[in-house]
Formats: C-alpha cells, sequence, structure tokens
C-alpha cells in the first residue's frame, strides 16, 4: 500500500531529500501541535521537541525564526539583543503567509529569512530531535547537526 502525505508534509519531505539527508516525515492521528502533545505521541523527551516560533520584527515587519528546545520558555529579550531589533508574536495569518505553514506544525525549513533561525542552545544536547513537518500531526527525526546543515542557524542561549 502507498501511504501519500498531505501537501504541506509532502513539502517536507521533498526538502529533505532536497538536503540529501534520509529523515521521514511521519504522520499521526493524533496532534502533535505542542511540545508536550508531540512528545507523548512520539515517545520522547519534551526537551527532544525543536519547537519552531515566528516572530515579526516591530520595525521592518519581518519573520524571525526560534527554534527552541519544547521543554524551554523563550526570553524575547534575549532575541531582541541578538537581532537588534524590537519583536511582536504576529498573526496566524502572519505566520502562514511567510513560512506556508500553519501554526502547530511550522517546519524548521522550507521558507526564505533574511536573519538565519536562532537556535536554542539546549537543543545541542540531545542525540535526536523532533520537528513539525507542515502540519499539526507530522513530525521528523533529526540530529542536531542536521538542523544546523539545513537551517543555517546560529546556537544561542534563549532560555527564560
Amino acid at each position: 500500500m502507498h501511504y501519500t502525505l498531505k501537501n504541506s508534509s509532502q513539502r517536507v519531505q521533498d526538502l529533505l531529500h532536497q538536503y540529501g539527508l534520509d529523515l521521514k516525515v511521519i504522520e499521526f492521528k493524533e496532534l502533535t501541535r505542542t511540545s508536550q502533545e508531540a512528545a507523548n505521541t512520539i515517545g520522547c523527551e519534551v526537551g527532544q521537541i525543536a519547537k519552531t516560533l515566528i516572530f515579526r520584527g516591530k520595525r521592518s515587519a519581518k519573520p524571525i525564526c526560534v527554534i527552541a528546545s519544547g521543554k524551554n520558555r523563550v526570553d524575547e529579550k534575549k532575541i531582541v539583543q541578538y537581532i537588534g531589533e524590537e519583536i511582536e508574536k504576529p498573526e496566524a495569518e502572519y505566520v502562514l503567509q511567510h513560512t506556508g505553514f500553519a501554526i502547530g506544525g511550522v517546519s524548521p525549513i522550507g521558507y526564505p529569512l533574511d536573519i538565519k533561525p536562532l537556535i536554542d542552545e539546549d537543543l545541542m544536547t540531545y542525540l535526536e530531535l523532533w520537528a513539525a513537518a507542515g502540519t499539526p500531526n507530522s513530525v521528523f527525526q533529526l540530529s542536531p547537526s542536521d538542523l544546523l546543515k539545513m537551517t543555517e542557524g546560529q546556537v544561542v542561549n534563549l532560555r527564560k
């Protein structure tokens, strides 16, 4: 039997292949939209969930991508220090417009950014991570080095 991914998840799967990584998108019946839901469904630690958050620059209106450990709250003041601009939490439509993904399924890859993503240093302490794959019930497993290769992000302290 051939299994077909939803369009957003297939988009992420195609990107993973373009990066030359043999990583597979998995779709669940259960929701994986929050870090806790994802960890419960996958059977991993909450800290292994690489949650992708999109903020908006207050002055530039540009999307700012932050990839944080699911166990951590993000200190927005630290983000401001790293990027040199005040930020705000955007509405769902802004996130969809700039990433092509709905909140709860935003992948760490697949959309252009003017500023490279900020990556929570705590993610680097795990052998394997799990990230959203385009929908609120799809994920893919990756290593911290895979995450760095794909995003070219900057590893920083983001923990509140």
